[in-house]
């Protein structure tokens, strides 16, 4: 399978609403706003092994072409399946934690609770996310992780997941107090906290699986090549593919290595896997997260 340049399911952004105040259409951090949030959902994405019936993890693997000093680069990064999550009533978000902004006209446009705050309002956003543990449906925010996963399955594949081909379990919440300069290309470099609503993705669709095995032999160099065709386009200069590991191998390695590099990025098998990859690994105790065992079942 060639890797994945862009899928044409992907869901179009929302149109702004046109009630939007005027503070809500201010952006971006200042002074008093200078703390910016996000707040997202990982999956786990497992399933059995065809051959030897070992509980495997898929990842998302994806190159970006960036210009860097007048120079084509290319990473590729792998991480866990998820995206993010939905401010559904921005009004009622705004009595609960005080004066917000989105980080950007993107995050607006999108509803993505990707935002800036006063650094005296984090106690009550974590508040406020973990008032929406379990909550399949209204409140403030949306958790659901099912739209997601079948965007970016139609970005990895070329083709969208279904709820019926998969079983959903939530696991957990993980918080990031401590601010780190984000990457993201909505807020290059401010300081960030984090929440993950963390979902174990059970695949039962042998299909779904074979796409995802086939998908896995596409090399990082074949991603790098695929995302500088698409920028030469006046594309976003991406491409995706899967990447699989047996879960049991993962998580040892994530376990030899020291307690404070598991939230870093690792190279694992010549891949580089994103600091959040541990976030989804049973066991693999990493520095900086505070986490809510909230599910059992």
């Amino acid at each position: 399978m060639p890797p994945s340049e862009e899928w044409p399911g992907r869901r179009a952004a929302p149109p702004a609403d046109e009630a939007v105040t005027e503070h809500e259409s201010d952006l971006g951090a200042n002074d008093e706003l200078g703390l910016r949030v996000s707040v997202g959902t990982l999956a786990r994405v497992l399933f059995d092994g065809a051959e030897d019936e070992r509980t495997m993890i898929a990842l998302e693997r994806t190159a970006t072409a960036r210009d860097v000093e007048g120079r084509s680069d290319v990473a590729v990064v792998a991480k866990p399946f998820g995206g993010g999550v939905r401010i559904v009533d921005p009004a009622a978000l705004r009595d609960a934690i005080g004066e917000f902004r989105y980080d950007s006209d993107r995050s607006r446009r999108e509803g993505d609770f990707r935002i800036q705050i006063r650094p005296s309002s984090w106690d009550a956003v974590k508040e406020v996310c973990r008032s929406h543990l379990g909550r399949e449906a209204g409140g403030i925010v949306d958790t659901s992780p099912e739209c997601e996963l079948a965007e970016e399955f139609g970005d990895v594949l070329g083709t969208g997941i279904e709820p019926s081909q998969y079983r959903l379990h939530p696991v957990r919440m993980l918080v990031a107090d401590t601010p780190r300069a984000t990457s993201s290309g909505r807020a290059p470099g401010h300081p960030t906290v984090r929440i993950y609503y963390v979902f174990e993705v059970w695949l039962e669709d042998t299909q779904i699986v074979g796409s995802i095995l086939e998908s896995t032999r596409t090399s990082d160099g074949d991603l790098r090549m695929a995302a500088l065709r698409q920028a030469d386009r006046g594309g976003r200069g991406r491409a995706n593919a899967a990447l699989v590991f047996g879960l049991d191998e993962l998580t040892s390695t994530y376990l030899a290595l020291p307690r404070d590099r598991r939230d870093g990025d690792v190279t694992v098998r010549g891949h580089r896997l994103a600091g959040n990859v541990s976030a989804v690994l049973d066991g693999v105790d990493a520095p900086g997260y505070e986490i809510h065992h909230f599910f059992r079942g």
